[in-house]
């Protein structure tokens, strides 16, 4: 609803208005909390709110006559503004008039001349007194003091003017009165009632008894306020019936209201033509009074009156105004929409469609104005907001008034958009895959993972750690193996890995905001040990059991003896002359703990120490006669074996295999005898030997098809590893 107080001009500082903080539905207690207050706008309202109490009180000097004029009624229209929540109220405060000015004549003493042969009835226009009051307290009415020879007309022109004509009722003589001395007395209707006078002197001339008379008494005309200086307003015409120099008419302007425009009018004294001297402002002034004088060049100049009212109209010369009463900014971007932002009024001095003012908001999102009261509009959220797509609007409000062609305003807001938490760490990847080689320091940095959190501050502060529940594939967790810098996310190694121990470790990784609530995001990092050649291939016991190696005796009674040294493995063998070529008399069995290349293994048999009667498979370990034995190679051969894998570097093991020869039953007989003394029986034949061959055979198969197969698990990982890293 609409708050409408009314207070007498020249009321006492302190007065109480109204009750405003009651009349609003502001508890009493509230008043200050939520800062009851008025919106200034421009020159001082003349009241305030009292801050205890909540009531609106005179704060200084009201004078309806310099806030309104001659304005009736005298409105101010208030914004008040109130908090938690924000609102704004428009409160009307009528100023009543009361009777503080006197009637007030444009001169203090008026000079008249009047011939002798002036007829009885004559009329003689007087300048009436103003009152800057209003109402009752300006209607005036008019008393001549007492006379024998002149009475006073008031004839009324319209609502507020009244003319005034002092009347000649007796013919006057010269001779027995030269000068005749009255007072108008001008009285207002105000109670108590104020007065004016003015003193009228009039002097008795006995030639010239015809005055000027112009063809109208009131010539209204209207001016554009744009209208430029020196542009013609009006041309007055008046008459002599006299003759020769008594006929002869010359133009004074003798007074102009108000008093602000004399010196915007000037009139040619012997055409009468009234021009346009300076700058009109419809705002300021609609209206002017200019009394025009008529003077003859007789002897005792007569002279004659009229009035050019002058009414300025209006065109669009004052742009709209836009003011902003209150801001809340910055803005949550999870503020609901209908929030409201700003209050902002408009005001254009013009009036009419001149003064009619609408205003938009660009850009038209996420922001829009709603228009509370008349002039007034409140900036208010549309749109929901995004901080991390926009973090601040520069937004324009426009006014734009209704005349023809239209006036402009703008009026430039800047919002910040203030952040929450809406938004988790979000990883670059969501699988890492690592590849770090076995027998690396401990403290040695493996990689780094990234989270971005778009938020900022606190809300986008990443901290990394290690998943709780994040295992490796064997019983001990990954916090045993890794650790994550939880600034950086740098992962660390917290001992050196070892690829027989284990191939693959799987954990995640958590990122968390410093928001409240805080918010997370996980990541997979799958960390391959890569294998080095870091173990040297280590020489197996027979395949029936024994201390080492085994070997076959060329009579065909499998047998074997070994015995280890600081220099590697002995073994000894037996083999009758005459085996022929591709006998096989021993196989050398070995393993290594690497993979892939570092653990395939390959034979070699280093100079022997005899003429080269044996030879050894590159792969399968079997040794055997390179061609047909003969009592000629003596007695024992002695062969240096070694076992290498394709490492880079490669290592190796070495076993030494003596073979004793002999006839076939000797050499059965020393096979018997050093398999019992080695503490192992070997039985079979020639035909198990090749059975044990055949068996050597296949596991040299799988072994190869486990290099192949480790390879290619190794080789796809670095294709996915450098793909994702692209």
């Amino acid at each position: 609803g609409q708050v409408r107080y009314s207070v007498p001009e020249e009321a006492k500082s302190g007065t109480v208005v109204g009750r405003l903080a009651q009349d609003l539905g502001v508890e009493a207690g509230e008043v200050e909390a939520r800062r009851l207050r008025l919106v200034p706008k421009g020159r001082p309202a003349g009241v305030e709110v009292s801050g205890a109490s909540g009531a609106l009180v005179v704060s200084s000097r009201l004078d309806r006559e310099e806030l309104c004029g001659k304005s009736a009624p005298c409105v101010l229209r208030l914004e008040v503004l109130v908090e938690r929540p924000l609102r704004v109220f428009h409160v009307e405060l009528e100023v009543t008039d009361i009777n503080d000015n006197a009637p007030r004549f444009p001169v203090p003493r008026k000079n008249l001349t009047v011939a002798e042969l002036t007829l009885p009835g004559s009329l003689f226009p007087l300048e009436g007194a103003s009152d800057a009051d209003i109402g009752v307290n300006a209607q005036l009415s008019y008393k001549l003091s007492p006379s024998e020879y002149f009475d006073l007309e008031v004839k009324t022109v319209d609502e507020t003017r009244k003319s005034l004509f002092l009347v000649l009722s007796k013919a006057l003589d010269r001779e027995a009165m030269a000068e005749h001395r009255l007072v108008l007395t001008a009285s207002d209707e105000g109670r108590p009632s104020q007065s004016g006078t003015m003193e009228l002197v009039i002097s008795v001339l006995d030639v010239n008894d015809n005055s000027p008379e112009f063809n109208q008494s009131l010539y209204k005309v209207p001016l554009m306020e744009n209208t430029p200086e020196g542009t013609r307003v009006v041309r007055v015409n008046a008459t002599d019936p006299d003759e020769g120099i008594n006929s002869e008419v010359s133009y004074i302007v003798s007074n102009v209201i108000p008093a602000s425009g004399i010196d915007l009018f000037v009139i040619d004294p012997k055409t009468g033509e009234l021009t346009l001297k300076g700058p009109l402002d419809f705002e300021d002034v609609c209206v002017y009074e200019i009394q025009v004088e008529a003077k003859d060049r007789g002897h005792a100049p007569l002279i004659g009156h009229c009035k050019v009212l002058v009414e300025v109209l209006d065109v669009n010369d004052n742009a709209p105004e836009v003011w902003v009463t209150s801001l809340s900014v910055p803005v949550a971007e999870d503020a609901p929409l209908g929030t409201v932002v700003a209050l902002l009024s408009v005001s254009d001095r013009d009036s009419g469609s001149n003064g009619r003012v609408r205003c938009t908001v660009w850009p038209s999102s996420p922001f829009g104005l709603v228009s509370t009261f008349e002039d007034s509009y409140s900036l208010v959220l549309r749109e929901a907001l995004d901080r991390e797509r926009v973090s601040e609007y520069e937004v324009e409000v426009r006014a734009e008034d209704g005349g023809a062609p239209p006036l402009r305003a703008r009026r430039a807001l800047r919002v910040p958009v203030s952040d929450v938490n809406d938004n988790a760490p979000a990883f670059s990847q969501a699988v890492y895959t690592v590849l770090a080689r076995e027998n690396n320091a401990a403290g040695a940095e493996l990689a780094r993972v990234w989270a971005r959190d778009p938020d900022e501050a606190g809300n986008g502060r990443v901290s990394y750690s290690l998943w709780e529940g994040a295992s490796a594939s064997g019983s001990r967790s990954a916090s045993s193996y890794v650790s994550v810098d939880a600034e950086s996310g740098r992962l660390w190694a917290l001992r050196p890995l070892d690829y027989e121990e284990l191939q693959v470790l799987q954990f995640e990784v958590r990122a968390v905001d410093a928001g409240e609530p805080s918010l997370s995001g996980n990541a997979t990092v799958q960390l391959f040990v890569v294998d080095e050649n870091d173990n040297a291939p280590s020489l197996l016991p027979p395949a029936g059991g024994g201390a080492g190696p085994w070997a076959v005796g060329a009579a065909g009674s499998p047998s074997s003896e070994l015995s280890s040294s600081s220099s590697g493995w002995s073994l000894w063998a037996w083999a009758s002359w005459g085996s022929p070529a591709g006998q096989v008399v021993a196989k050398i069995r070995a393993v290594d703990a690497d993979s892939g290349y570092n653990a395939w293994l390959r034979y070699e048999l280093q100079e022997a120490r005899g003429k080269g009667a044996f030879r050894v498979g590159l792969y399968s370990g079997e040794v055997s006669t390179a061609r047909a034995l003969e009592e000629a190679d003596g007695p024992r051969q002695t062969l240096l074996i070694v076992v290498r894998d394709h490492g880079e570097p490669a290592r190796s093991a070495t076993a030494t295999l003596s073979v004793s020869l002999g006839e076939g039953a000797e050499a059965a007989l020393a096979a018997g005898v050093g398999t019992a003394s080695s503490g192992s029986v070997l039985r079979g034949s020639i035909t198990g030997v090749e059975g044990g061959a055949s068996v050597s055979a296949t596991t040299n198969v799988w072994l190869v098809v486990a290099i192949c197969a480790v390879s290619s698990v190794f080789l796809l990982a670095v294709v996915l590893y450098g793909a994702s890293r692209w």
